[in-house]
């Protein structure tokens, strides 16, 4: 049985989902869910956005600006996870607090910044009024 992940990496390209761990532990493989834990069979009919799906027109979305900006994205492997959980939680809550957005991340691994430079990134966003 396929998992999501690798559908979604060899066959349909879509490289930005990245396996880190592959036991589901460290987000890199975020799609909303870890794709590395679900079959492909699972997903039939469901709608899927991974981190390429975020830029618009050829216009990155407001978190992947503030990611760039203040340096929220180093190595790369945990940003389409990070990007990923940030964007649910600013489609569910447009307005999170500090703790909330550490919380909504808390299943993403990051070795590189020790997390304050994607806290600031997520801030950033949602002050921007998307």
């Amino acid at each position: 049985m396929r998992r999501a992940l690798d559908v979604l990496r060899e066959q349909l390209r879509l490289t930005g989902t990245k396996e880190g761990c592959g036991e589901g532990e460290c987000g890199a493989c975020s799609i909303l869910v870890n794709s590395c834990l679900i079959p492909i069979c699972q997903l039939q009919n469901v709608s899927i956005i991974t981190v390429e799906g975020l830029a618009r027109d050829g216009r990155l979305d407001p978190l992947q600006q503030a990611f760039l900006e203040t340096g929220g994205a180093q190595c790369g492997i945990c940003t389409p996870g990070m990007l990923i959980a940030a964007r649910a939680l600013l489609d569910a809550n447009p307005e999170p607090t500090r703790d909330e957005i550490k919380e909504a991340i808390a299943g993403n691994l990051c070795r590189c910044t020790g997390y304050v430079k994607i806290i600031d990134a997520i801030e950033q966003a949602a002050m921007a009024k998307e």
